[in-house]
């Protein structure tokens, strides 16, 4: 498994246990909308998941970031935000 790949797992580990999902984080699709017809998560679970990155990464996730739905958009774009932006 590659870095990137290592660490999108420990993404979506986040995800879950964050969101208490019931879903195994390794049959999360890198790809794959986390909100609507993908995980189905919503506005307060993007909220709880920002709050979670913030303490676990050190990235700061502001609604008011133009790029806050591409950022959200998957799995893949998700991760690769808090790697460019990760203080911790």
């Amino acid at each position: 498994m590659s870095e990137s790949a290592s660490f999108e797992q420990d993404v979506a580990k986040l995800i879950v246990e964050t969101l208490k999902l019931k879903v195994d984080p390794a049959t999360i699709q890198p790809e794959a909308a986390l909100f609507r017809d993908g995980l189905g998560l919503d506005s307060i679970d993007a909220l709880e998941l920002s709050l979670a990155i913030s303490q676990t990464y050190g990235y700061q996730l502001k609604s008011s970031d133009p790029e806050i739905n591409a950022i959200f958009s998957c799995l893949r774009t998700l991760t690769k935000a808090i790697e460019k932006n990760r203080t911790k």
